[in-house]
């Protein structure tokens, strides 16, 4: 599968700005697995040369028949798109969980609590219960 930059997100970075042009089967499934697993829009080209932009938001994959289904930005309704007539597929929106992991939500939850928690004990020594 051509990429046009490298596969750094397998280590955890975001694939945000990256196009994959898959030359067999197998990378077209791998490729829609990664956009499946982005949390923001991408870009379908088509053999045909037609674009749409969208959120994957489901996808089937079967020996013949494979699809993914998408949003589309610009549609109201979703959009199935086989596999065989995907050309390329670009990663265009921004990586809505981008840095977010959970061991920052847990650091922020526990320096709010902490917050909290200093709060209540000013106001119970104003109120002169400390």
């Amino acid at each position: 599968m051509t990429d046009t930059k490298n596969h750094i997100a397998v280590n955890g970075s975001s694939l945000e700005g990256r196009v994959f042009t898959p030359h067999s089967a197998a990378e077209t499934g791998e490729a829609v697995e990664l956009a499946f697993d982005y949390r923001g829009d991408v870009t379908v080209v088509l053999r045909s040369g037609e674009s749409v932009a969208g959120y994957i938001y489901n996808r089937y994959v079967a020996a013949s028949d494979s699809y993914l289904e998408l949003f589309p930005i610009d549609q109201l309704d979703p959009r199935r798109i086989p596999y065989l007539e995907i050309a390329t597929i670009a990663f265009t929106g921004e990586d809505t969980a981008n840095g977010k992991s959970w061991e920052i939500w847990v650091s922020k939850k526990e320096s709010e609590r902490q917050a909290e928690a200093a709060r209540l004990e000013a106001d119970a020594r104003t109120r002169g219960y400390l």
